[in-house]
């Protein structure tokens, strides 16, 4: 029996190879090798096929000819190689990225019992070996490898194997796939830019902070603000940058306050909270997003900012550089479209709810997401009497709250979305045992520390580890929410580029990202298209039909919509 489930086990990974080959197609692995570049043709089946040696100079020129047959690029790092590709002109439709892969695979709990899983820590474990180094013209050129880089194809082949061998090849195929066309993405938005009206800017930073200051001085606004604050609280000598000084004058001023974060400080009343709230604004404004930051990351009419992707734990991307997931609304006036181009922008309504009722399938909560409005669809489903109670039920299911309106909300969603409930209930429970839990794909978390209440802990002790499992476990709840809805926005954008390429122009386009509709933005949800106005139904066709394919990519032809807020304008702050 024992061998006959051996025989079964090996024949079902053989054939998984064989259609993950079939799957695959052609690929060339590029490398660096000092001044030089080696590629390595291989078939389907990851045999060797032709090995050339290129000039650095000839390489972008190299893989133009080839394009056409559309083969999948192999390297470690797309951050590097396709930013170096586009500013020659190139760009690449498909690509393998080892070292992003590499981690996925590396961390997934399908992966158990692989030999990549038991292998040692190696090379393609570590960070990107190259990034982008030297600003030249708003754009950045790229310092060779110090050291030839390890065999891409000898990884290419573990990577595989790996998969095929895992408890999932067909998800983890899809998740590496979109993985590796997510940082396509983000090298093109990077090369393309964000258009950026700097004197826009510096008339909002005027009109807000007063003029320029010289350095190391406050704007005009600020100052006076902190004049305002200071006569409020007594004292001359406030300093509202330093926490410790800010601290000990609202406490000598009477005030019960154990931190200085606008939280606390809201629910106050004092002549002195007014000033001290509006100067924080104003200081948020100046130090992240002011003079300084325009003139470094704002050129030639583009806000290009480092994305990384799958930078934070849940596969949801990071910034590197330039606040790219954090531009305030009183900066996003100078956001504006090139003369006869515009943006089309567009965002999932409600996508983490959405996701849940697919993941879990909870027929009731597909249901109320028919509505384009999903929490007014959990309202007219009779869950609860408000969309403000839906959308505080859905954040307590989600993020594990149990206070306020949030935790009063709780046990109506729990009734009205049971199967929902009770999946992200069991991703807590997980997580509070110290368990991995996993996306839909298959990206796992990190294991955490099981609770162990034994008899030799102190009191302390054990309230501590409460605590800390209690934590894991809310963690572990949204994880496999938040890293879903990472994969379908994944999904999402890259059905979308392969969308927009086909729209206005052709292969036969000088410029081969800039000269069509392409992405220039992207925060969880929410993408920006810059488009030639012409473009712009076309484009808002694109989105829509792109949501809906990443909808079926994931969870197949299910009952749950993906419904988008799109809108058209030249200026992003009129999107919202």
């Amino acid at each position: 029996m024992f061998l006959h489930f051996v025989k079964a086990q090996a024949g079902r990974r053989a054939g998984a190879r064989r259609r993950q080959a079939r799957r695959w197609g052609v690929h060339i692995a590029l490398s660096s090798a000092g001044e030089s570049v080696v590629a390595v043709e291989l078939d389907g089946a990851l045999a060797e096929v032709a090995r050339h040696e290129l000039g650095r100079d000839t390489l972008a020129a190299w893989i133009a000819e080839r394009e056409p047959q559309h083969p999948r690029w192999v390297w470690g790092d797309s951050s590097r190689w396709h930013a170096e590709l586009l500013a020659e002109g190139v760009r690449v439709e498909r690509a393998h990225d080892l070292r992003l892969c590499r981690r996925i695979l590396r961390g997934s709990t399908h992966m158990r019992g692989t030999a990549l899983a038991r292998a040692p820590r190696d090379d393609w474990d570590a960070p990107a070996l190259e990034r982008a180094a030297v600003r030249r013209d708003g754009l950045f050129d790229l310092e060779p490898a110090a050291a030839p880089e390890p065999d891409p194809v000898e990884e290419l082949r573990r990577q595989r194997a790996a998969v095929a061998d895992s408890d999932a090849p067909g998800r983890l195929t899809l998740l590496l796939a979109a993985e590796s066309v997510g940082a396509l993405i983000a090298a093109e938005m990077r090369f393309a830019g964000l258009p950026w009206n700097a004197e826009r800017h510096d008339d909002i930073l005027t009109e807000a902070l007063g003029p320029r200051p010289a350095p190391g001085e406050r704007p005009a606004l600020m100052t006076a603000k902190l004049a305002e604050l200071r006569d409020a609280l007594g004292v001359d000598d406030v300093n509202p940058e330093s926490q410790p000084s800010l601290l000990r004058a609202l406490q000598s001023a009477g005030l019960r306050v154990q931190s200085t974060s606008k939280w606390e400080l809201r629910g106050l009343e004092h002549p002195a909270i007014a000033p001290l709230l509006e100067y924080k604004s104003l200081q948020r404004l100046f130090t992240a997003n002011g003079w300084n930051w325009l003139d470094e990351w704002v050129h030639d009419g583009r806000f290009r900012p480092v994305y990384v992707p799958a930078g934070v734990v849940t596969g949801r991307w990071a910034s590197d550089g330039g606040g790219a997931l954090q531009l305030p609304k009183s900066v996003r006036a100078a956001v504006v479209a090139d003369p006869g181009w515009t943006f089309v922008v567009a965002d999932a309504a409600q996508l983490e709810p959405r996701v849940l009722a697919a993941m879990s399938g909870d027929l009731a909560m597909a249901r109320a997401g028919q509505a384009h409005d999903m929490y007014e669809g959990m309202v007219t489903s009779g869950a609860v009497e408000s969309r403000e109670q839906a959308k505080y039920g859905m954040l307590g299911a989600i993020y594990g709250g149990t206070t306020g309106e949030s935790g009063r909300m709780r046990p109506r969603i729990a009734r009205a979305f049971p199967r929902a409930m009770e999946f992200v209930e069991a991703a807590a429970r997980a997580g509070e045992r110290g368990e991995s839990v996993t996306t839909w794909l298959g990206r796992s978390s990190p294991a955490g520390s099981a609770a162990n209440y034994d008899e030799t802990r102190t009191d302390a002790e054990q309230r501590r580890a409460r605590t800390d499992s209690a934590a894991w476990g809310r963690f572990t709840r949204n994880f496999v929410v938040q890293g879903t809805a990472a994969e379908w926005a994944l999904c999402w954008m890259g059905a979308l580029r392969r969308r927009l390429w086909t729209i206005g122009g052709g292969d036969s386009l000088a410029e081969p990202v800039t000269g069509r509709p392409h992405l220039v933005f992207f925060l969880h949800d929410e993408v920006i298209v810059h488009t030639p106005q012409a473009h712009a139904p076309a484009v808002e066709a694109a989105l829509r039909d792109s949501a809906a394919e990443a909808g079926r990519l994931l969870f197949g032809d299910g009952p749950v919509e993906f419904a988008l807020s799109v809108i058209t304008t030249a200026n992003y702050a009129e999107a919202k």
